[in-house]
Order: structure tokens, then sequence, then C-alpha cells
């Protein structure tokens, strides 16, 4: 009734793995001799124990070594578990060697990686399921109970020693189970490793744009202002009406609120920013880079993109060792469905009496010793459950691993194409307004300047094409960013980390001059 299974070699996703689930049953063995408990077969099954207990032990690296991997090959960037004083100061001091000079996308995403405590969480947690695992890789311990009875004239010892027969032989299913489960643990700290240096490069490229278009907005308000001076001094001449001075101190009120908005929007970004970085203190003070990078010359190609993220997604990974894990407690289900309970005890007892007679006026006191020794075995007969509901229930859970690795096949489909959609489109609508649109709105204002010193155009019309050369220079910077956080999400859809659904944020000041430019000049 033993079902015993060898290792099997999980280096191959998918693969489903049978083995013999864990039951209740134990060995009962009871020594009772007088001396030490000592009998051969308990203690090979005790040595068998230690024997096998020695085959896994704590990895050096807390398990890390699969998100070091991927944050060497992906990101050519650094991760570190933190657990001693000596570390956190190195750490700290790379740091501030990094924060020296303005911050970059790469040394951002590397402080990230390096100071984020959520990311810490992760690798503890991992640390956790490494524990989990290799607790399932021990026999079971050996549990030693000692009994004694005595009267006055009697006297009876007894002693067990009970290990678990079932759970010795279903130890290297039960592990190669435990394997996969903590396999896919790895692959999850992995993925938040690529979601945390992800959200990190979004958040750092909309703290730059906010930057840009505080800077922007700065340059046009004092323009403006330039502008609004010279109509209060042409009013007071009389060669300005008091329309169109209203007009020119409108346009400039209008300025200062959205580059106050676009301020607020700055500190915002900013602050988010610096929680994905996981700074406090002083080091929070850091330099960015006035604009955003530019575009790039060449954009990735959509060759293969669905194979590529079906490959190499993380999360897609995680979830093929579930269902080995699920697979292999379905066969361990299986296996031992008619078998619950069983318990085989060795038994052996010493029991000493004292019997006193009188014969003839003498007093004579009689010994009596009695070894016995035995077999019992005990085990539950299924009346009312023959294991099928035990079956049923591991039979949908492997069906539920299933569908759920289906589905998110499916979804990696889709979001590698969307993806690239909005990679490619962003790069498109980005060189657009870099190449046509800012240059022809420059084109605009040097004319109407011109045609207002020559008196040609009114004040109003003056006002109409800034306004639009505002909003096409904010949308301008919008089209940039959310290029480069396309490219973070497409990076994210190919390898893991999620993606953000093409939310650049940071549309109010945006809209603000939108409003503006419809709500003047008429």
């Amino acid at each position: 009734m033993t079902h015993a299974q060898n290792h099997h070699d999980i280096s191959r996703p998918g693969a489903a793995r049978q083995g013999t689930r864990k039951e209740g049953t134990r060995m009962n063995q009871q020594e009772c001799t007088r001396g030490s408990i000592s009998r051969p077969g308990l203690l090979a099954g005790v040595a068998l124990s230690l024997l096998l207990g020695g085959c896994v032990s704590f990895s050096a690296d807390g398990g890390l070594s699969t998100a070091q991997t991927l944050a060497y090959t992906e990101l050519n960037k650094d991760v570190v578990k933190v657990s001693t004083e000596a570390e956190a100061l190195a750490i700290q001091q790379r740091v501030e060697d990094l924060l020296k000079r303005p911050l970059t996308a790469d040394s951002a995403v590397q402080i990230a990686l390096l100071k984020n405590r959520g990311l810490q969480v992760a690798f503890n947690e991992l640390g956790v399921s490494e524990a989990e695992f290799i607790r399932a890789t021990l026999p079971p311990n050996p549990t030693v109970s000692l009994s004694r009875l005595g009267g006055s004239l009697e006297l009876e010892i007894e002693r067990q020693i009970l290990i678990g027969l079932f759970e010795l032989a279903t130890l290297p299913a039960r592990a190669a189970i435990a394997e996969q489960r903590f396999r896919a643990a790895q692959f999850r700290t992995a993925e938040a490793v690529l979601r945390l240096a992800a959200e990190t490069r979004r958040e750092y490229y909309r703290a730059i744009a906010a930057n840009q278009q505080v800077a922007f907005m700065q340059q046009a308000l004092g323009t403006a202002e330039t502008a609004s001076e010279l109509a209060k001094q042409l009013g007071e001449s009389g060669a300005l009406n008091k329309l169109e001075q209203a007009r020119e101190h409108a346009f400039y009120q209008e300025l200062g609120a959205q580059l106050a908005r676009a301020r607020i929007e700055q500190k915002v970004a900013r602050e988010r920013l610096i929680r994905q970085l996981g700074l406090w203190g002083r080091d929070i003070d850091f330099r960015l880079p006035n604009s955003l990078p530019p575009l790039p010359a060449r954009i990735a190609s959509a060759k293969d993109i669905e194979r590529r993220a079906l490959e190499q997604r993380v999360d897609l990974q995680a979830l093929r060792h579930d269902l080995n894990a699920v697979a292999g407690q379905y066969g361990l289900t299986n296996a031992t469905r008619f078998v619950t309970d069983i318990e085989l005890a060795g038994l052996s007892s010493y029991e000493r009496a004292k019997s006193v007679s009188v014969d003839h006026g003498e007093v004579e006191i009689e010994k009596e010793k009695i070894n016995r020794r035995g077999l019992e075995v005990e085990f539950t007969i299924p009346i009312f459950d023959f294991g099928a509901t035990a079956t049923r229930g591991a039979q949908e859970a492997y069906m539920a691993a299933a569908n759920r690795l289906a589905e998110r096949a499916v979804n990696v489909r889709s979001e590698a194409r969307e993806a690239y959609l909005r990679y490619r489109g962003n790069y498109d609508l980005a060189r657009h307004y870099q190449s046509r649109v800012l240059p022809l709105q420059k084109r605009i204002q040097d004319e109407a300047l011109l045609q207002y010193s020559g008196m040609l155009v009114d004040v109003s019309q003056l006002i109409l094409d800034a306004r639009a050369r505002i909003l096409s220079n904010v949308d301008a910077i919008n089209a940039r960013r959310d290029f480069w956080i396309a490219a973070t999400d497409l990076k994210a859809a190919l390898v893991g980390g999620g993606v953000s659904g093409g939310e650049g944020g940071g549309e109010a000041t945006t809209a603000a001059a939108g409003g503006a430019a419809a709500g003047g000049g008429h």
C-alpha cells in the first residue's frame, strides 16, 4: 500500500506531475523494554528521516536568483535584499552617489530597486515561501511518548515512537509539488521587480513633463506680462481702446492661473516619483533634467511580438508552475483516494508484579515479569467517502489553474498588441507635433507679431494665436511624455510588470489651455 514516487524534472514549464496524496497515515511503534528505545526497525526509520531531511537547504540568496537574473538581463540593474545594517549603509551610500547627478530614467529605476521598501516586503515574502518549501521537503518528526503505571505491587512501563508512514512514502511527490509552488513565488517576485521598474519610469517621465510644462508656462507668462504692460501704456496714450486692453489683461491673468495649476501638477508628480524611489529626508532634493529625452530615430518592430510575450512574460511562467503544482497535487489525491488514516504500531510492553503469601508463618514474596510483543494495525473504512470528494475537488482545482493560465495567455497576446499600437501611435503623434505643428505655430506667431506691429491685425487676433501656440506646445510635451510611457508599457507587456493602460496623467494643463483658447477672441 506504499505509493512512493521519484523526484521529477521541473525544468520544463507545463509538465504535469503525479504523485501520491498525503493522508493522516502514521506508523505507531511502541517500545516498552526496560532499556533504551533502540529496536533496529525503529532506528532504521529514524535514520531514513534524518537522511532525507538533509537533501534540501536554504539558498544563500534567499531565493532571489530568478529576480536578480531578470533584473540584470531585462533592466541591466541590481536588486539586493537588505538584511543587515551594513547592507543598508552600503545601499544608502550607493544611492547618494547616484543622487549627486541629475536623475536619468535608468538611475531612477536603480534607486527604486535599492530603496523601495515595498520591494523588500516582496523579498521577505519570498523568504517565507522558501521556508515553506524547505518544510515540505523534510520528513515528519518522530514523536516520542513515555508512560508509567504503578501501584503498590505492580509496575507497567510503555514507550512509543510514532513516525508518519505515508508522509515518508509520499515525501518525494510532496517535495516536487512544494518546489513548483516555490518556483511560482520566485517568478512573482521577479514580476514585482519589473513592475516597480516600469512604474518608476512612468512617474519619472510624468515628473519631467510637468517640469517642462511649468517652464514653458513661465516663459509664456513673461511674454504676456510684457504685452499687458504695453497694452496699458497704449491705453493711456489713447492708441488702444478699453476692450482690447481688457482682453490683453485677461489673457495675462488666465496664463497666471494655468501656471498655478501646472505648478500643482509638478509638485504632485514629483511626490509620486519620490514614493516610487522610496526616498525621504534630504534625499528627496534630487535634480531632474529640464526636458524629456528626444524621440528615437527608429522604433521597435512589431515582428513576433505575441510570441515574444508568451515566451518571456514572468506572470505566465508563474502560472505554469502553479499548474504543475496543482497537477502534482491532483495525482497525489488520485493515488491515495482509498487510503485513509492507516496506523501501523509495533507493540512491546513490560510488566512487573509482586505477590505476597504466608506459608506456615513465613512470608514469601514472588516476582513475576511479563514481556509482550505484537503488532497493531488501525485504519478507517471509507464507507461514506471513497475519496470521490477529494478527487473531484482536486480535478476542479486543476481545471481552474489551467483555465487561469489560458486566460492569461489570451490576455498577454492582446496586451502586447495594444501596447505596440499605443507605442507606435504616440511616436507618430509626437513626431507630428515636433516636425509639423510646432514649426507652423511659431511661424504664425512671428507673422502675427509683424502684422500687429504694422497695425494690420488687432490685439484679439494676436491673443488667439498666442493661445493656440500655448496649447500646441503643451500638447507636444504631453505627446512626447506619452510616447516614453508607451515605450515603458511595451517593455512591460513583453516581459511583465503591468501596463498603465495609456493613462498619461497631467492633462489638466492641456484642458485649461484649451478652455482659454475656446473662451476668448470674440
